[in-house]
């Protein structure tokens, strides 16, 4: 059986550069990568392993990987619009997809899309529709001279820095979250904390969502009998569930720490409330005596007390005083004004 190199080799000689290619890496023997220039012709048959990482929304990409020699399960799912992730084993090639974070300019995002990829023994073809976080940061190290002994230690590698871009969120949102805790604690609510407890909690079920997917692929591949793959597709895929589920469980953590959070400000924002009535609560009883006096003076009836007295007005008004105290009295000893 060719080696996928070399069945390749004839799609790309007759090319002055591969369409649709965002970068590309040759990596050699003693585990350095070389950065391949994007616009002239990769030579497949030279010694080494490659990484092509592709721009799937680059409609010129699609008839070049369609006319790959991977295997038609791979080529299918490189130029499919599945959204789920998934990671299957055949002869010679691991393919799948895995979620990951969208890249702004300098920075992740809290968007999710999605990695695809295609790896042979010298071979590892990706691709995404938006920029991620994890293809660049592995781009990245490379180019800072990480070394990698072969394909799967690159995926691994991949994978690794799809961890820490997640580890890297969880830690920010871990901050947010304790800001607002202590905010809580030091009796400074604010209206607006609920709104960013109810965002903070919607991501991180995000995240565990994401890396639930990510970390059941691993373990499943964990327990798959791979000895008939090359060595060099071989995976440490304990390795790598392992950590996820040690940052899914950090995840989980943050989310029951907003959830119980947003309760607790939602008890002090009821408590407020229910302050706020009970001091209207208090006016109102303390203001019906007099709103009781009034309404009877104001009766057009003859036979009203005072209407003949010309100091009548004070009198009214005394005794409408004198009701608000006799009404304070009455709900002190009755325990009203306890709360």
């Amino acid at each position: 059986m060719a080696e996928p190199a070399k069945r390749v080799s004839a799609i790309s000689d007759s090319v002055s550069g591969i369409p649709g290619l965002v970068w590309a890496f040759r990596l050699h023997s003693d585990g350095g990568a070389e950065a391949l220039p994007i616009d002239q012709p990769i030579e497949f048959s030279h010694d080494g392993r490659l990484w092509l990482h592709f721009n799937l929304t680059d409609t010129r990409a699609r008839p070049w990987i369609a006319a790959s020699q991977l295997p038609p399960p791979a080529r299918e799912l490189l130029l499919s619009n599945d959204t789920f992730q998934q990671l299957h084993v055949i002869d010679h090639c691991i393919y799948g997809v895995f979620s990951d974070l969208v890249r702004d300019i300098g920075s992740a995002t809290e968007e999710t899309a999605f990695l695809r990829f295609a790896m042979t023994e010298r071979l590892l073809i990706s691709g995404r529709h938006q920029a991620l976080c994890s293809a660049d940061a592995t781009r990245r190290v490379l180019e800072g001279g990480y070394r990698v002994d072969n394909v799967a230690h690159l995926l691994e590698k991949i994978v690794d820095e799809v961890a820490d871009t997640l580890d890297r969120m969880a830690d920010k949102l871990g901050q947010e979250i304790d800001e607002i805790e202590e905010r809580i604690l030091a009796d400074d609510a604010k209206p607006e904390m609920r709104r960013n407890l109810g965002r903070l909690r919607r991501t991180c079920v995000r995240l565990h969502r994401q890396l639930t997917g990510l970390r059941t692929l691993f373990h499943r591949l964990d327990q798959k009998n791979t000895d008939h793959l090359s060595p060099d597709l071989r995976i440490q895929a304990g390795k790598l569930a392992q950590r996820l589920d040690g940052l899914d469980h950090d995840i989980v953590e943050l989310r029951e720490r907003s959830r119980l959070l947003e309760e607790e400000l939602r008890f002090k924002n009821e408590e407020q409330s229910n302050n706020h009535l009970h001091t209207l609560s208090i006016v109102t009883s303390l203001l019906l005596p007099p709103t009781l006096i009034t309404g009877i003076f104001g009766m057009n009836t003859k036979g009203l007390p005072l209407t003949d007295v010309e100091s009548g007005f004070f009198w009214a008004a005394l005794l409408m005083a004198s009701s608000v105290g006799a009404a304070y009295l009455f709900m002190r000893r009755s325990g009203i004004f306890k709360k």
